[in-house]
């Protein structure tokens, strides 16, 4: 059950960032890695293909440095899927993370100063 909602996770962090910028492969790896997700070649590369495959990416071949890339960028249904689940995943974060006690919001009381 870790590695499916981890792969979850990874799906919804590839369509974030789609939606920000086009997106490649080895640039994913390693914006994944920095969230701690150790996701290779082998898992990642078959996710961006269905992600495109279902129409929530679209790709385009461009050659960088004399070496074919593939982009992938955010479609209309991408965006839609990153709306309807956001409000889902705030609800699952707002009952699994512990919540901060209700006065750390507030500013420190001042003190009224005497004479």
């Amino acid at each position: 059950i870790v590695r499916d909602a981890l792969l979850a996770f990874a799906r919804l962090h590839v369509l974030h960032h789609a939606a920000k910028e086009p997106i490649f492969g080895l640039g994913m790896m390693k914006e994944l890695a920095r969230h701690g997700y150790a996701i290779g070649p082998g898992t990642l590369y078959p996710l961006l293909h269905r992600l495109d495959e279902n129409g929530l990416l679209v790709s385009r071949a461009e050659v960088v440095g004399g070496k074919a890339r593939t982009y992938y960028e955010i479609t209309a249904k991408g965006r839609r899927v990153l709306r309807k689940i956001a409000p889902k995943i705030a609800e699952l974060a707002g009952e699994l993370l512990p919540h901060p006690p209700a006065d750390t919001h507030r500013p420190p009381a001042r003190r009224k100063r005497s004479g």
